[in-house]
């Protein structure tokens, strides 16, 4: 409960936006290599079974109902066998395999292999939730906790990129990628979250901290002190500080202080509010403090950040 509302409210600030890039159709042998982008990537296979390689890291098998995620985008490889010379996958190699429906169809007398592939992108500077993220996340649906819900909106996806032009199916895609992106996000948390290092996304597996977030982030413009916010969620102050700031890495109102002003940040983009207004709606009652507040983070005042966030879209 608390986990799917903070996680929505960062990705909703960070402005993380999803794209279907190709339905990728292949039969065997084939190979490709996709290279860098701004932004994430994301693959799902439907169909058959591939091989996934980032670096120098060993090669791995993908098969039907794994998820790969790769926060930022990095050059990775896709190939219907480990130690095939790939084809890199520029405009021009996009060009030759685009069919009139939209895919991607690499023929061949092998082995048949459908992956779903798209792109998340996302203004990082913002809060960001994809650069605490390891390089690549691997989440397969056939794990018994979080898996049948992954299949589920997988097979959903699927359906509607197969169903072409029908009415409303880019837009469904497109919505049920949002979706993809927490439930894999979610379903990486309840297996590997530990192995991060301390920040909210870890805090999202404690229930106190994850009830603290959620507190903060329902009500970020509210006179917050130790003992009110201790005694929302009824433990101890120092219970409250010593769970939040192990699992976050800072104190609750220092966690407080930058999410309020990261909500302001937005704010200033996508609104036309005076600066005392936003600056009151964020729990501030002098505008002077805001002012120095938000510089002190963002590295200009609030009046200098939304004329350049307007000059540069």
């Amino acid at each position: 409960m608390w986990r799917v509302d903070v996680l929505g409210d960062v990705l909703e600030l960070a402005r993380v936006d999803a794209s279907l890039m190709a339905t990728f159709d292949a039969r065997a042998p084939w190979a490709i290599e996709l290279p860098d982008r701004q932004g994430a990537t994301f693959h799902a296979v439907v169909a058959g079974t591939c091989w996934f390689s980032v670096g120098d890291a060993p090669a791995r098998q993908l098969t039907p109902g794994d998820l790969v995620l790769l926060p930022a985008g990095a050059r990775h490889q896709l190939a219907s066998d480990p130690g095939l010379p790939p084809r890199r996958f520029d405009e021009d190699l996009k060009r030759s395999l685009i069919r009139p429906n939209g895919e991607l169809v690499l023929d061949g007398p092998g082995g048949r292999t459908r992956i779903l592939c798209a792109g998340y992108h996302y203004a990082a500077a913002v809060h960001p939730l994809l650069g605490l993220l390891p390089p690549v996340l691997h989440v397969a649906t056939a794990q018994p906790a979080s898996g049948p819900w992954l299949r589920s909106v997988l097979d959903l996806l699927a359906h509607e990129t197969r169903s072409g032009a029908a009415t409303g199916s880019g837009t469904a895609a497109v919505r049920l990628l949002d979706l993809l992106l927490i439930h894999v996000v979610r379903a990486w948390l309840d297996t590997e979250g530990d192995t991060i290092d301390p920040s909210w996304l870890r805090g999202l597996r404690d229930p106190l901290t994850a009830q603290v977030l959620a507190v903060l982030h329902e009500r970020p413009g509210h006179d917050w002190t130790l003992d009110t916010l201790a005694a929302t969620v009824n433990v101890s102050r120092a219970t409250l500080v010593r769970r939040f700031t192990r699992h976050v890495g800072e104190p609750p109102l220092t966690y407080l202080t930058r999410w309020r002003l990261d909500v302001a940040a937005r704010t200033l983009r996508d609104t036309t509010l005076p600066v005392a207004t936003i600056a009151h709606r964020m729990g501030y009652t002098s505008e002077f403090a805001f002012n120095r507040a938000f510089a002190r983070l963002h590295g200009q005042p609030p009046g200098r950040y939304r004329r350049h966030a307007a000059t540069n879209g």
